[in-house]
């Protein structure tokens, strides 16, 4: 085969190294980056529900999340360095570890996540648009919600909910295959524009009674007993679920960290996810304490504090306010979209193709499963217990993650061949077996089991929140005993 050959067949302009004038994110895009990560609705609930609802120590919350932050800081310097360094995605570094078909084939693993998930989050942004459209209807004129068009149900879903979902795909695959330059600036605009609607938000909050407002987010801290071994078990367990919300970002960070200017810059920037928590956090629990503490004085009000956004808004009863909120939510959930689904998944469909598929051709591939998963969402795909196959599928990124480690750290010692990693020469360095790292595979597969095991062996489910964790440790050691010389 020749190299020219070669070359068609696994060389890409979206695969290749990105051009030194490119690398021009700073610590601050990546601020955004983890800003855009942590603002999604279900970010803000879970961070509420570890404060209010499960009755921890403030402390015990407020210290696990920064260890899991900590953790997440740690594994991402780890994975983003050797793409910051080489400007290559995540896919293409993959071959240095499996082989160029390995790379191929358990990288598909990544994408199949990021489309499915990618389809339930586009019907889950659709619903946001679904209530701005109700809500724009019910201020002109309330009796049109109750026309007959508006009553018709096909897949569970009525006119507005099929307009909300295509508007949702079409938004989102006009914008998000613009490229990684249009990317950036919809990543900052988005962080940038979440963080000042809670700014504004908590003030509507505060300045509508300071002494009240302020007493009940006082009274909703709980410091009592912080030092108590009784505490590390609800530390670890926090700690644990930080970690797990992220991990999903980690494995495919390259795709991201590749644009880096250096290596400097991208430890700031990863320390930044710390930061990003912390306001995050206090303006989240402020919210819905000072919302919760005005509710709870109507006798009328629900007797349960509401931790997600569109529950806060929709007791309001203020069309203003909902409007405005609706919007951040439309925002904030496609932003984050694009990061943990959408672009992942980009570079890894056009890794299976790189002669004949683009981003902007991946992107509309995307888009269509995406609207097949969401339209079946709610009335087949979300009642088959699918989501337990897509955790299992989620149980290789650990084990990929451990072994891309190792070999760059402690097979490869940092060097990668640039010519070889784009080579289909049986004398390739990545050729291997046929395209297969069998060490690699091998190794892979061990990972699994440990990881997976949380999943599916019920004596072993506490330690779910760690099973990423397990299974890149498994895999990594059980590569370098292997491929050690």
């Amino acid at each position: 085969m020749s190299q020219q050959k070669s070359k068609k067949t696994l060389t890409n302009w979206d695969l290749v190294s990105v051009n030194p004038n490119n690398k021009d994110w700073d610590w601050k895009d990546l601020f955004c980056f983890w800003g855009v990560n942590i603002q999604s609705v279900i970010g803000f609930s879970l961070i509420t529900s570890l404060y209010l609802i499960y009755d921890l120590n403030t402390f015990i919350v407020f210290f696990g999340t920064i260890i899991g932050s900590l953790l997440v800081y740690f594994f991402s310097n780890m994975i983003g360095k050797p793409s910051q360094k080489f400007g290559l995605p995540f896919i293409v570094m993959l071959r240095s570890s499996l082989g160029i078909s390995g790379a191929k084939y358990f990288g598909l693993l990544r994408g199949l996540v990021g489309i499915f998930m990618f389809g339930i989050q586009t019907y889950f942004l659709s619903k946001a648009f679904g209530y701005l459209i109700r809500v724009t209807i019910f201020s002109i004129q309330p009796s049109l919600l109750d026309h007959e068009i508006l009553l018709t149900f096909f897949l569970g879903l009525n006119i507005i909910d099929w307009s909300s979902i295509v508007i949702s795909i079409i938004l989102q695959t006009f914008l998000f295959s613009a490229g990684m330059i249009f990317n950036k600036k919809l990543i900052q605009f988005s962080a940038v524009s979440i963080y000042l609607g809670m700014i504004l938000f908590f003030f509507s909050v505060l300045l509508s009674d300071v002494k009240f407002t302020t007493d009940a987010f006082i009274s909703s801290i709980k410091y009592n007993d912080f030092i108590n071994l009784e505490n590390l078990g609800p530390l670890a367990t926090v700690a644990g679920t930080t970690f797990a919300y992220f991990s999903i970002i980690i494995l495919s960070y390259g795709d991201f960290s590749r644009y880096v200017k250096n290596e400097s810059e991208l430890k700031k920037g990863n320390l930044s996810l710390i930061l990003n928590l912390i306001i995050f956090s206090f303006f989240a629990l402020f919210i819905v304490v000072g919302t919760d503490a005005f509710l709870k004085q109507n006798t009328e009000s629900l007797s349960r504090i509401l931790t997600n956004p569109t529950d806060i808004i929709g007791s309001l009863n203020n069309i203003l306010v909902t409007s405005f909120v609706l919007i951040l939510i439309i925002i904030a959930s496609a932003s984050t979209n694009l990061i943990a689904n959408f672009i992942p998944s980009q570079y890894v469909m056009v890794n299976l193709a790189p002669s004949t598929l683009s981003i902007k051709k991946t992107s509309i591939i995307i888009s269509v499963f995406g609207f097949l998963i969401s339209i079946f969402w709610l009335t087949y795909i979300s009642q088959i217990g699918i989501l337990s196959f897509v955790d299992t599928f989620g149980a290789f990124f650990g084990p990929i993650f451990g072994l891309m480690v190792a070999d760059f750290y402690f097979i490869k010692k940092g060097d990668l061949l640039n010519k070889d990693i784009y080579s289909l020469e049986i004398n390739g360095a990545y050729f291997y077996t046929g395209g297969w790292h069998i060490k690699g595979v091998y190794s892979l597969i061990l990972g699994f089991i440990f990881s997976s095991s949380t999943i599916w062996n019920s004596n072993l489910m506490f330690l779910q929140s760690y099973s990423w964790i397990i299974g890149a440790f498994i895999s990594g050691f059980v590569y370098y005993l292997l491929a050690k010389k």
